[in-house]
């Protein structure tokens, strides 16, 4: 992974740029490529620590004919065709931070299946080591509680009984924070998150 440097304040402004088909140039030009690049790498990775075969997805927001993204991401599933129906990782950009993100939204067909292991399995999350980790219930909101400040159990059951409920749980980092621009740096606390991830990955397909 050569060609990644991490992102930088121009990445992040591309947001603020109006208009849809600017704002669309601006990613694919200044932040796609970076995606494709630590992408390849992140699947490569997540392929050889689960044993199969994983998936990059670089958002393409072609749904859009008005208004332009709030922010872009990255997907790996273990799907070729997509990932919003299955259980999935995340990197991507809002204006202001980075996140990083072990996703479950709201087009998963098992949703409660899949919350109802985790509600049995508590203790898994009491595993994760990291302080920092947040938890969002809307992957379209800037919003993230600390994982330790947030009601785990009710979290789980809004995401098991409402249809359109979410859960995310990562990291987040400021868009100013020196991390974010040393792309080595951040491309091992990524790998680090995810392999810290990996069995609540795991534990959503049993």
């Amino acid at each position: 992974m050569k060609e990644f440097n991490g992102f930088t304040k121009e990445d992040f402004n591309s947001f603020t740029i109006d208009g849809l088909e600017n704002r669309m140039d601006a990613i694919r030009e200044r932040i796609q490529p970076k995606f494709k690049e630590l992408g390849q790498t992140l699947t490569d990775d997540l392929s050889a620590s689960l044993q199969t075969e994983m998936f990059l997805h670089i958002a393409k927001h072609a749904r859009r004919s008005v208004n332009p993204p709030k922010d872009t991401w990255l997907a790996i599933a273990g799907n070729k065709r997509g990932y919003k129906q299955h259980p999935h990782f995340q990197v991507g950009l809002f204006d202001d931070h980075l996140f990083i993100w072990l996703a479950f939204i709201y087009e998963l067909p098992n949703k409660d299946g899949i919350a109802k292991t985790f509600l049995t399995h508590i203790d898994e999350f009491n595993k994760l080591s990291s302080k920092d980790y947040v938890i969002s219930l809307d992957h379209t909101k800037k919003d993230a509680k600390p994982f330790e400040e947030i009601d785990l159990n009710r979290s789980l059951e809004r995401f098991r009984d409402v249809k359109k409920a979410e859960f995310l749980i990562g990291r987040h980092f400021r868009a100013d924070d020196p991390v974010v621009r040393n792309g080595k740096q951040l491309y091992e606390i990524i790998r680090e998150t995810f392999e810290e991830l990996t069995p609540l990955y795991r534990l959503s397909f049993k």
